[in-house]
């Protein structure tokens, strides 16, 4: 990959910038303690005085003076001992996460924020709604500075999964949706050919009058919550000029520029070829939307578009609750919803809200259990947010007649302790905690460290949790010998679910495979699904690995992948399909062709 300007002048600094990476080459087992040692050896001099270099600094001088030759080779371990905050791609992939604009819902929930400056839901105090509000909401600014701050920091980004947060997705309208990911595929491909669009972009939006959000400047805020007027009101009176702006995207197709917010079908698609093979490859999309915004129609349109991940808010799985908290659908839609997508491959990633209005610590056990034993649910991966008070929410006003109190932390904390416990081996625990700043925050959970604080109560009583987070192998030295399969298996909605996973003696997962076996008999959603088992996920954990690069004792490119779709033919062939699909992402497709899966329209296809 081509390159960024480095953050410093080498010149200036080569002698002392040397002098470190060259101790950090010759220790394979250089801690951050030796670092910060060798460090205070070798600070930096400038006109203000003397100081440690950055992370960020050091790394960018050893791209350079390796590309230069004053240094041995680029080394990716080397790169991992001076990296920042290397947990953030430990999971396999780096995530990328960008927002929607502002836009109407259709959800009046008395627990969300009304914030108008972002997308339902969201809090421009957000580390990410920052972003965003800096990036004036365009989805190639966002994009394109955040693989830019990652790469910065030492992370790979040849292997990324787009997460494509705000509001409710499926009630933008669709022009705005399909040039909305298309650029998000712009910018993975100008980043990868060292290309920057950005000041183009900018100028853009800055000279164009009907632009409502610019790139960092102050959002409105003297209506965030307006007595007397909804968020929607308020949103569709704040960005008259942006919402028909967007609209007359499709009129003037001849009159478009990069911040157009429109784009076809055709073009999309277009992106999505190329990036089969490009330096900088989505391997998987993610957007999210409510239960009730979801039909056949929509799920295979979301497919369309390449994503391979819906977050869909449960955050209750009792209508009473539902209804008290204004939710605006029923049990009955999540049960349609997650139905639709399992029949069409997706992975299941759920919000759930205990401390809503209306419930107890014994009713959101009993809601939590239900997650997990009912076989309409059983998410594959889980965010926990439990329910705390912005001040623009409805709920303030049962908060302040008494009608609601949030669950003291000693009763919060022994509540998701159990709920850690009824958690399978099979769901990821992605959060639980919703990352509001603590200023927003009237009243509830304010703590930061609330998983650390949870586990350390398991780990009081000899116990831990069995998700697949608190197991991953991270950045571990893995044997692949040592590993063992395991499948685990259990009834959904629509059939059955394989699980498989190759684990260690402690049960450290290294890397995983979700396969769905459908019912015999229930129509497909799709052509390309009759006769078909379905893999939803392959996943394989450890610090993210470049294409084709290695490293020993990681489980990062070690076969794992092939072994888990060699196992799931076999199983799916045991069973009488004669076809097996994968729900792959754009990025991924390459992979599986090499692994004898063949094209289809919206999924790839092995005969068994």
């Amino acid at each position: 990959m081509t390159a960024f300007r480095p953050l410093l002048a080498l010149d200036l600094h080569r002698e002392p910038l040397l002098a470190i990476l060259r101790a950090v080459i010759a220790a394979p087992t250089f801690s951050a303690a030796d670092l910060h040692q060798l460090l205070r050896q070798h600070l930096k001099v400038t006109p203000e005085g003397r100081c440690f270099f950055a992370k960020d600094e050091l790394i960018a001088a050893y791209r350079a003076f390796t590309a230069s030759g004053e240094l041995p080779p680029f080394d990716p371990a080397v790169l991992e001992r001076l990296r920042l905050k290397p947990v953030r791609t430990t999971s396999g992939v780096t995530v990328v996460t960008v927002l929607t604009k502002p836009f109407p819902c259709p959800g009046e929930c008395i627990f969300c924020p009304s914030d108008v400056r972002m997308p339902k839901s969201y809090l421009r105090d957000e580390p990410g709604a920052q972003r965003a509000a800096l990036n004036a909401f365009d989805p190639y600014l966002q994009t394109y500075t955040r693989l830019r701050a990652l790469h910065n920091m030492g992370h790979p980004t040849d292997k990324i999964e787009l997460i494509v947060l705000g509001g409710t997705w499926s009630f933008y309208p669709e022009h705005y949706q399909i040039w909305f990911i298309k650029r998000l595929f712009d910018a993975l491909h100008d980043f990868g050919r060292g290309v920057d669009r950005t000041d183009e972009v900018r100028a853009l939006l800055e000279a164009d009058a009907t632009a409502q959000f610019k790139p960092g400047a102050e959002l409105p805020d003297a209506a965030v919550h307006s007595a007397g007027r909804t968020y929607n009101q308020l949103v569709s009176t704040l960005y008259a000029a942006e919402l028909q702006r967007s609209r007359q995207g499709a009129a003037q197709l001849h009159l478009r520029t990069p911040i157009t917010e429109y784009a076809t079908w055709q073009e999309l698609e277009a992106a999505h070829r190329e990036n089969e093979r490009a330096p900088c490859r989505c391997v998987g999309l993610t957007v999210e939307t409510r239960p009730d915004h979801v039909s056949a129609e929509e799920v295979l349109r979301i497919r369309r578009l390449g994503c391979t991940k819906v977050q869909i808010g449960f955050q209750s799985l009792d209508d009473r609750i539902l209804q008290l908290n204004k939710r605006g659908h029923t049990v009955g839609d999540t049960r349609r919803a997650v139905r639709l997508l399992r029949q069409a491959g997706f992975k299941i990633h759920a919000h759930w809200m205990p401390n809503l209005y209306g419930a107890t610590p014994e009713s959101d056990r009993a809601d939590y259990q239900r997650l997990f034993s009912d076989p309409d649910f059983c998410p594959d991966e889980l965010k926990i947010y439990p329910c705390s008070l912005v001040e623009s929410a409805e709920l303030m006003r049962y908060y302040q007649s008494g009608a609601w109190q949030p669950y003291s932390t000693e009763t919060l904390i022994a509540l998701l302790a159990d709920c850690l416990r009824a958690t399978p081996e099979y769901c990821r625990l992605t959060r639980i905690i919703r990352d509001i700043p603590s200023t927003n925050i009237v009243v509830g959970n304010k703590l930061t460290n609330l998983r650390e604080l949870v586990e350390a109560h398991l780990a009081a009583r000899g116990e831990r949790s069995r998700d697949i987070r608190a197991r991953e192998v991270r950045d571990s030295a893995i044997a692949p010998e040592a590993l063992r399969l395991d499948v685990l298996s259990y009834p959904t909605s629509v059939g059955r679910e394989h699980f498989l996973q190759f684990i260690t003696a402690e049960r450290h997962i290294a890397g995983f495979l979700r396969l769905s076996l459908p019912d015999r008999g229930v129509p497909a959603l799709h052509a390309e699904l009759e006769g078909a088992a379905v893999i939803r996920e392959v996943h394989v954990y450890g610090q993210a690995l470049g294409f084709g690069q290695e490293a020993a004792g990681k489980a990062q490119h070690n076969g794992l992948g092939t072994r888990l779709i060699e196992h799931a033919a076999q199983i799916a062939r045991a069973h009488g399909y004669a076809r097996l699909a994968v729900i792959s992402a754009v990025g991924t497709r390459a992979y599986y062709r090499e692994r004898a899966f063949e094209d289809g329209q919206l999924y790839q296809l092995r005969r068994l």
